[in-house]
């Protein structure tokens, strides 16, 4: 039933696009129906499967700097005072500036390469990691580190083996959010400058009228999201094991 669930949505919406295109006889340059883009996708399928490579690279790179980086943010802020009063000022005023404006910028500094669009991908999702992992350390229930203290435990035992351990749930719902948008890095980054990806594949055949195409590569990108979200999810759900689900069923 779960994976029914979303082939029947999937299957929905594709007939109701057919219909919409059927009905109201949009110029194919405008819409192209659901048989012109599967068309596309299969005779063009080697091309925007290797721009898919690329971006799926950069989102990747870009999921795993981020982490790392939010993950070591979070922790100087929950263990030492000082980072705290220099890093969330920081990060506060970092989300002031919409990341976007940041592309050319970054293209500017780092090129036309991968190494841009992976710093993107960075700056998009250090945010959601840092920002939960560190309310999770804060959060913490007052009750054990009241108790940890008076058994003499030091600062970096009760971070370690209490503070962390609570935290990983809000990590875990942060990394959901972070993996959800970590293709908007990428993509940006390949619209304002690159030589490959999907989003250089989507902008040319733009540019060139292929519509069919440029909805093609937007569902392979979309295919790459969804899979790599529920991957992580499912890695989450296994490392926590121990964390219960207590959404009520209805089934």
């Amino acid at each position: 039933m779960t994976v029914f669930r979303p082939l029947l949505v999937f299957v929905i919406l594709i007939a109701a696009w057919q219909i919409l295109v059927m009905l109201t006889g949009v110029q194919p340059f405008i819409l192209p129906s659901p048989a012109k883009v599967a068309t596309a996708l299969l005779d063009r399928g080697d091309v925007i499967a290797g721009h898919a490579w690329i971006t799926l690279g950069e989102i990747l790179l870009g999921l795993i700097l981020g982490t790392i980086l939010g993950t070591a943010s979070a922790l100087a802020m929950g263990y030492f005072r000082t980072a705290r009063q220099w890093l969330l000022p920081v990060m506060v005023v970092s989300q002031a500036i919409p990341v976007f404006a940041l592309a050319p910028i970054l293209v500017l500094w780092l090129g036309y390469g991968i190494g841009s669009k992976v710093a993107m991908a960075t700056l998009i999702i250090y945010f959601p990691v840092t920002a939960a992992f560190f309310d999770g350390l804060r959060r913490t229930e007052l009750g054990y580190l009241d108790m940890a203290r008076t058994m003499g435990a030091s600062r970096w035992a009760i971070l370690r083996q209490i503070r962390i351990p609570a935290a990983l749930p809000s990590f875990a719902s942060g990394l959901r959010v972070a993996t959800a948008v970590a293709p908007i890095g990428a993509i940006v980054g390949e619209w304002v400058g690159s030589s490959g990806g999907l989003g250089f594949l989507m902008l040319h055949a733009n540019g060139r009228m292929q519509i069919d195409v440029m909805f093609a590569s937007l569902f392979v990108l979309a295919v790459i999201a969804v899979v790599l979200y529920f991957a992580v999810d499912a890695l989450l759900k296994r490392l926590l094991h121990w964390q219960p689900d207590t959404q009520p069923s209805n089934d």
